[in-house]
C-alpha cells in the first residue's frame, strides 16, 4: 500500500534532532519521500493522511525484552533478584509450552504496538513460536540466544543455538536471530566455551545478561576471580562485538572491555529500579562513546511495556546518580530509544526516517495537554510523553495501531481471553 502522510511534523534523526513541516510518503514497506512539502509524486496514493500538525519519528526499538513473560505480571512482585528468578520465575516459565509463548507473544506485541514500539530484541525460549506471533501481527521481532545449564547438555544447547542462527537469519524478512545466552551465571565455562566458538566460526555479536545485580558480580568473583565482563572477554565471547543487558555494577576494566569491543549497552532502568538493582552508570559509557539502547525487560520484572516511562527514567536516575541536574540530556535518550536501539539490533534499515530506509515509523499526537504549549517537542516526548500520544504505529509500511485501535489480524479481546486462560492453568 502506498500512503501519504502530510501537514506533517517530521523528526527524522538524519541531521540531529532538527523537526521539518512537509509530508512522508510510504511505498510498500520503505519510505520514498520525507520532506518539505511542494514536491510533486508521479503516482497515486491508496491513502492519505492529514497529520494535522502531529509529529511522525521513527518507532522506538525495545532492545531487550522477555515478551511472553507476559503471564507473569502483577504475578511475581516485590521480590530481590535471585529469589524472583529461582522461587518464582524459573518454576512458571517451566509449566509453559511453545504454544503458550506463542499467545503471550501477541499480547506483548499489543502493548508494543500502543507503546509506540516497532521492533524488539526477545530472548526468550521457544523462538519458532515467539516469531510465528511476530509473522501474523506484523511485527518487527530480533531474537536472541537464551541458552542455559537448564537448555540441556552441552552439546544440544549449542547445537540448538547454532541451529537457531541460521534458521531465524533467513525465515523472514521481519525476523532476526542475535547469538545469546542466559547469563554467566547460568552458563558453565564448557558452554562459554562453545558460544565463543560460535561467534569466531560466524563472526558474529553475542549477547547476554551482564552485572545486574552485586550478588552477580560477587558470585563471578567467588567463582572466576574477575568480574563478568572480563571473564566473558576473556574466554572470546565479545570478540566480534555484540552487547550486555544491564551492566549496572561496572568495574574500570569492565568499562575498557565494552569500549574495546565496541559493545552496546541495553539499559533497563524501570525493570532495575523495581528489582532494587541499581542504576547502570549510562552517563558514563556515554562519555566513552559507548552506544546505548533501551530496553523494557520483561513484563514480570518491570510489568509495564512502556518506551515513555523507560526514557523519563533513564535520564532521571542519571540526574539523581550524577547529583547533578544536566547530566543527560532527554535528546540523547531520545536518540538511544531509536536509532541506538536500532543500532544493538542490526536494524539499521529503520533507525531513521529517508528515503530507502524501512517505514517503521509512530505518529505523536501533540494536540493534548501533556504535549502543550510545543516549547520543545522532543523534550516534551522524554519528559511528558506517555502511550495517550501514540496516534499510530506503522511497521514495514503497514499500519498495525491507529486512533486506539489494532489491525493486527486479530480481535484484541480474544488475546487478553487467552493469555488469563493461560495463567489461571499454570496457578
Amino acid at each position: 500500500m502506498n500512503i501519504r502522510f502530510y501537514n506533517a511534523k517530521i523528526l527524522t534523526l538524519t541531521d540531529d534532532y532538527e523537526i521539518l513541516e512537509g509530508e512522508l510518503w510510504v511505498e510498500g514497506s520503505r519510505i520514498s519521500y520525507a520532506g518539505k512539502t511542494g514536491v510533486k509524486h508521479d503516482g497515486s496514493f491508496d491513502r492519505e493522511i492529514n497529520a494535522e500538525g502531529n509529529l511522525i519519528m521513527p518507532g522506538f526499538k525495545n532492545a531487550h525484552t522477555h515478551s511472553a513473560m507476559t503471564f507473569l505480571r502483577s504475578y511475581a512482585d516485590d521480590l530481590p533478584l535471585l529469589d524472583w528468578l529461582n522461587k518464582q520465575v524459573f518454576p512458571m516459565e517451566a509449566k509453559l509450552t511453545g504454544e503458550d509463548m506463542y499467545h503471550l507473544s501477541k499480547l506483548a506485541i499489543l502493548e508494543y504496538l500502543t507503546s509506540g514500539i516497532t521492533a524488539n530484541f526477545d530472548m526468550y525460549f521457544c523462538p519458532e513460536d515467539v516469531t510465528r506471533a511476530s509473522v501474523e501481527m506484523g511485527f518487527r521481532t530480533v531474537m536472541c540466544g537464551a541458552i542455559s545449564q537448564y537448555t540441556g547438555e552441552t552439546a544440544y544447547a549449542l547445537d540448538l543455538l547454532e541451529n537457531s542462527y541460521k534458521q531465524f537469519n533467513h525465515y523472514h524478512e521481519r525476523i532476526g536471530y542475535r547469538l545469546g545466552f542466559h547469563a554467566e551465571y547460568t552458563a558453565p565455562r564448557p558452554l562459554l566455551e562453545g558460544i565463543a566458538s560460535l561467534a569466531g566460526k560466524y563472526k558474529a555479536p553475542v549477547y547476554t545478561h551482564v552485572s545486574e545485580s552485586i550478588s552477580e558480580v560477587e558470585q563471578c568473583l567467588e567463582r572466576n576471580g574477575t568480574t563478568p565482563p572480563v571473564y566473558l572477554d576473556s574466554l572470546g565471547i565479545f570478540d566480534y562485538g555484540g552487547g550486555g543487558f544491564h551492566c549496572v555494577h561496572m568495574t574500570e576494566e569492565d568499562l575498557a572491555v565494552l569500549k574495546q569491543k565496541n559493545l552496546t549497552v541495553v539499559t533497563n532502568p524501570g525493570s532495575n529500579a523495581k528489582l532494587a538493582s541499581g542504576i547502570a552508570p549510562v552517563k558514563r559509557l556515554l562519555d566513552m562513546g559507548i552506544n546505548i539502547a533501551i530496553g523494557t525487560d520483561g513484563p514480570a520484572s518491570n510489568n509495564c511495556l512502556d518506551m515513555f516511562r523507560e526514557m523519563f527514567l533513564t535520564t532521571a536516575l542519571q540526574k539523581l546518580k550524577e547529583k547533578d541536574a544536566s547530566a543527560l540530556d532527554a535528546n540523547r535518550v531520545l536518540y538511544m530509544a531509536t536509532a541506538g536501539g536500532a543500532k544493538a539490533m542490526g536494524l539499521t534499515e529503520c533507525d531513521t526516517l529517508e528515503a530507502g530506509k524501512l517505514a517503521d515509523l509512530i505518529m505523536i499526537d501533540l494536540h493534548q495537554p501533556n504535549m502543550q504549549p510545543i516549547n520543545n517537542i522532543t523534550k516534551n516526548i522524554v519528559y511528558s510523553g506517555s502511550k495517550q500520544n501514540v496516534r499510530l504505529t506503522m511497521v514495514n509500511g503497514r499500519i498495525l495501531y491507529e486512533n486506539n485501535t489494532f489491525y493486527v489480524g486479530e480481535d484484541a479481546e480474544a488475546i487478553y481471553a487467552k493469555a488469563n486462560e493461560i495463567i489461571n492453568s499454570k496457578r
